[in-house]
């Protein structure tokens, strides 16, 4: 074979035999950007969840929030056996759907150790929500920050996996100028979370200072 028909034989080779794959990058990479957005997401309902259960001086149904009750031998929450409301500005009143569990309730809300105390008139428990002191409310707010921190630090966690995942997808091949871009658009939602964090914090610090 000649030296012309080795090369065609080999242009052949390249152009039919070995089948063209284009590199599938807006797949993977919308697959870690669905990802990324959806840890952020989940990072910041977690703040605004941890925020409500602190109490800042007015009533909430979320302050009671992690508390449990054994009926009839499953372990539930109490939105699961009772009716909760807040007919004022300072109290919670909680009606359980049977009388027979008033005691249980009570009993379950001391343990919990919230700093409220339950009061059992025999149809309801009510709830009187104490007025804050300064003291108790800077304490809250240095709590508001550090909860806000911890939502911080998994965003950039977020920030830094899709980042890895974007290096790794630029080694198998993905273009440089598309694997920047992407990277554009994890640190935009980086910024934007950030945002929304600040925004919550101080939302519950103005909350937690309103006498």
């Amino acid at each position: 074979m000649s030296q012309i028909d080795l090369f065609c034989y080999s242009v052949y080779f390249i152009i039919f035999v070995i089948p063209y794959k284009p590199y599938p990058m807006n797949e993977d990479v919308e697959l870690i950007a669905e990802e990324t957005r959806d840890r952020m997401e989940k990072a910041l309902a977690h703040l605004e969840h941890e925020l409500a259960r602190l109490r800042a001086g007015r009533s909430n149904p979320a302050l009671l929030d992690g508390i449990t009750v054994d009926y009839y031998g499953v372990i539930s929450p109490l939105t699961q056996v009772s009716n909760i409301n807040t007919p004022d500005a300072k109290t919670i009143m909680i009606q359980p759907w049977e009388k027979n569990m008033l005691g249980t309730i009570e009993k379950a809300i001391m343990a919990a150790n919230i700093g409220l105390t339950p009061v059992n008139n025999g149809e309801v428990i009510r709830i009187n929500i104490p007025p804050l002191t300064e003291e108790r409310r800077h304490q809250l707010v240095k709590q508001v920050r550090n909860e806000g921190e911890t939502a911080k630090i998994s965003i950039r966690n977020a920030r830094k996996w899709a980042n890895d995942e974007l290096k790794q997808l630029l080694k198998d091949g993905l273009p440089e100028d598309l694997e920047k871009e992407a990277v554009d658009q994890v640190q935009e939602m980086t910024h934007s979370y950030n945002g929304k964090i600040d925004k919550v914090m101080a939302v519950k610090e103005k909350d937690v200072m309103t006498v």
